[in-house]
């Protein structure tokens, strides 16, 4: 078995730097937040880098290190942030940029969901893996995977079903 050296860690960040970058956003949000968490990921993965197998994929092992940086991060702050206006701003109508709005919408929705049940959509769904392989990265079961995906998509449905119906109008 043989292991991984610092050329290895270079190319692996200049292959999939950019990929980790999509889900760390995802994951938390707010591009410049995503940076700095996968900035420390990176740092985290690098110190162990040498006793990781060199035939075995890192990625899985540097999303969890993502995943848990996040949850850490959640709970430590503890304080949802919400904006308080005395009157709701003005509704889009149909427009040639609908998709973008809805994407825009739905991310801001993802936000709002918790570390876990965010983290159980980005990878299952953005980054598509497979219910085992998003179990075995969260560290939970597979039922836990299902629950946890059928909760934050039934939050999503019913919230963007409230802010999507006078967009299609």
């Amino acid at each position: 078995m043989g292991r991984r050296d610092e050329e290895s860690f270079a190319e692996f960040v200049a292959t999939r730097g950019t990929a980790l970058l999509r889900t760390a956003t995802l994951l938390c949000g707010a591009k410049q937040d995503a940076e700095d968490l996968l900035q420390t990921a990176l740092e985290r993965a690098y110190r162990h880098w040498g006793r990781l197998d060199a035939d075995a994929d890192p990625e899985p092992y540097v999303r969890r290190i993502l995943v848990n940086l996040v949850i850490s991060r959640a709970r430590r702050w503890k304080v949802l942030k919400e904006i308080h206006m005395s009157r709701l701003p003005e509704r889009a109508t149909g427009s040639p940029a609908h998709a973008v709005e809805l994407r825009g919408a739905l991310i801001d929705e993802l936000r709002r969901l918790g570390p876990r049940q965010r983290a159980v959509l980005v990878l299952r769904y953005w980054e598509d893996l497979s219910e085992a392989e998003t179990a075995r990265i969260l560290g939970c079961s597979v039922g836990t995977v299902k629950s946890q995906a059928s909760r934050a998509l039934a939050k999503l449905r019913e919230r963007l079903d409230k802010h999507a119906a006078p967009l299609g109008s």
